[in-house]
C-alpha cells in the first residue's frame, strides 16, 4: 500500500495528486447528479419532451372542459384518462372507488410514487365565453342545472396525462414505480376515501411519496407551496330551526323560522370573532338557506347548510361547540322548539412533508425563474387529498398560477377589475404556459422523489 507521506513526498506526491484529483471528479460528478443543477439538465429534456407533446396535451383540456360531470358520475371522463394511460404503457384498473382509476407503471426496483389528479366538475353555469366552454346539463338534486369546469380539475387532468407522457419518455433515467390515481368526487370531500375502502393502498401497494397539484388564481408561470398544513380541514353543517307556520300578514301569530335562520346566520360570526384566538384560522359559512313556498306565508321550518373549516384541531372543536350553542340560544330567543343540528365530520387539513418540499423546491427554483417559485401561506379551501396524506403518506400539494399575467397586474391597480377565482363562472385558464408550468414541475417533482 502506497502513502502520500512527507518521507516521500517528492517520488509519489504527483500520483497521489492524480489519486485525489479522480475522487474529487468522481464525488463532484454523483454531487452533480444528485444537485439541483442536476437537475437542470434534467429539465432541459422535460420542457423539449412538453413542448412536442403540448398540441395533444391541450386538445385533451379543452376537450375535457367542454364536458364535465360531477360527482361520482365522471364515467366518460375516466374512460378518456384510462385510455390515454393505456396507450403510455400503463397498467390501468377502472371502477375504482366507483369511477376512480388506477393507472400503474413498474420501471425496475425503486421507490412507488403516487400522482393524484381528480375527475368531477361543478354544478354551475360557466360564463367565461370561451370557444370551448361547458353547455352540459344536468339532473342534480331533483333540477336540471349546468356542469362547469370552474376549479381547474380539467387542466389538472391534461397535466397528468402530460406528466405521464414526460415520465414514459424519460424511463431510462430513472427506476420504480408510477402510481397515477384519477380520483372521483373531490368537490363533495367523497371520493377519497372510496378508493382507499376499495383497496388502493392493499391491491396497488402503499406509496412512498405522493403529489398532487391545484390551479390557483396566481398569474400564469407561478408556483406556489410550503410546509405543513396547506388546506384547511371541513366539516359539513345542517340546521332546521322549527316555529309555527301563520299568514304573513299575521306574524305575531307565528313563530318564524325564517327569522330565526337570519338571526343565526349573523349571530353565529361571533363565535368566530370573539371565541376563537385571532391568530387562529377559522371560517364558518352558511352558503344554503331553504325555507317557505310563497311570499305570504309564514313557513314551519327552514333549513341550512354550510362549512366549517380550520386549521387547527382545537379552533375546530370550539368552533363545532359555539355553532351548537348559538343555534339552540337563537331558538330559545323565539320560543320555538330546539333546532336540529348537525355536525358533519369531513377531512382533515392538508399537511406537506417538509422534506418532500424542501428538496422539491430546490429543484424547481433551479429548473424555473426562482423569484416565480414562491412559498404561500396555507390556503382556505379543502381537499381530500388529506385522506392519502392520513393513511400515512409523506405528500406535497402545491400550486400553478393560471391566469393572464397582464390580468393580474390590472386587478393590483387602483380601481383594478377584482380576479375570478376558483368556482367562479368566470374562472378561465390559460392553457398555455398554465399546462406547461403544471407538467414540466410535477414531471420534475417526481423525478426528483425517483431519483433521490
Amino acid at each position: 500500500m502506497t502513502h502520500c507521506s512527507s518521507t516521500r513526498r517528492l517520488r509519489v506526491a504527483p500520483f497521489c495528486r492524480g489519486v485525489v484529483s479522480l475522487a474529487l471528479a468522481v464525488v463532484s460528478s454523483i454531487a452533480s447528479a444528485q444537485a439541483p443543477g442536476g437537475a437542470a439538465r434534467f429539465a432541459t429534456d422535460v420542457e423539449k419532451l412538453i413542448t412536442t407533446d403540448y398540441a395533444g396535451v391541450e386538445a385533451i383540456y379543452k376537450d375535457i372542459h367542454a364536458h364535465p360531470e360531477l360527482a361520482m358520475e365522471e364515467v366518460n371522463t375516466a374512460k378518456k384518462l384510462a385510455v390515454a394511460m393505456r396507450e403510455l404503457g400503463f397498467e390501468v384498473t377502472e371502477g375504482i372507488g366507483k369511477t376512480g382509476i388506477v393507472a400503474m407503471l413498474r420501471n425496475g426496483t425503486g421507490p412507488t410514487i403516487m400522482v393524484r389528479t381528480e375527475l368531477d366538475a361543478l354544478p354551475m353555469e360557466e360564463k367565461t365565453g370561451l370557444p370551448y366552454a361547458s353547455k352540459i346539463k344536468t339532473n342534480y338534486n331533483g333540477k336540471e342545472t349546468y356542469v362547469a369546469h370552474s376549479c381547474g380539475h380539467d387542466l389538472h387532468m391534461a397535466a397528468w396525462v402530460g406528466t405521464a407522457k414526460t415520465l414514459v419518455a424519460l424511463k431510462d433515467r430513472w427506476k420504480g414505480t408510477l402510481m397515477f390515481i384519477a380520483q372521483p368526487a373531490e368537490e363533495t370531500l367523497s371520493g377519497a376515501k372510496p378508493m382507499l375502502a376499495d383497496g388502493l393502498f392493499t391491491r396497488f401497494g402503499k406509496p412512498d411519496v405522493a403529489f398532487a397539484l391545484h390551479a390557483w388564481p396566481m398569474a400564469a408561470g407561478e408556483i406556489g407551496l410550503n410546509s405543513g398544513p396547506v388546506l384547511t380541514g371541513s366539516d359539513a353543517f345542517e340546521a332546521r330551526f322549527f316555529g309555527r307556520g301563520a299568514h304573513g300578514s299575521a306574524p305575531d301569530k307565528s313563530i318564524d323560522p325564517v327569522l330565526m335562520a337570519s338571526r343565526f346566520v349573523v349571530d353565529v360570526q361571533s363565535v368566530v370573532s370573539r371565541e376563537k384566538d385571532p391568530f387562529q384560522f377559522g371560517v364558518f359559512t352558511v352558503g344554503s338557506i331553504q325555507g317557505g313556498t310563497a311570499g305570504n306565508i309564514i313557513p314551519d321550518a327552514v333549513d341550512l347548510r354550510g362549512t366549517i373549516r380550520s386549521l387547527d384541531k382545537t379552533v375546530r372543536n370550539r368552533m363545532h361547540d359555539g355553532i351548537r350553542r348559538a343555534a339552540k340560544a337563537t331558538a330559545l330567543l323565539a320560543a320555538a322548539p330546539e333546532p336540529e343540528v348537525k355536525i358533519i365530520p369531513g377531512v382533515d387539513s392538508v399537511v406537506n412533508d417538509a422534506a418532500i418540499v424542501n428538496r422539491t423546491e430546490a429543484l424547481l427554483k433551479t429548473a424555473f425563474d426562482p423569484t416565480r417559485v414562491k412559498r404561500m401561506p396555507p390556503a382556505t379551501p379543502t381537499d381530500d387529498f388529506a385522506e392519502f396524506v392520513s393513511a400515512g403518506v409523506p405528500s406535497m400539494f402545491f400550486f400553478i398560477g393560471v391566469l393572464d399575467p397582464k390580468d393580474v397586474d390590472a386587478s393590483r391597480q387602483p380601481g383594478g377589475k377584482p380576479l375570478p377565482i376558483n368556482h367562479s363562472p368566470y374562472f378561465a385558464p390559460v392553457p398555455e404556459p398554465s399546462l406547461k408550468t403544471g407538467i414540466k414541475a410535477m414531471s420534475l417533482a417526481v423525478l426528483g422523489a425517483l431519483t433521490q
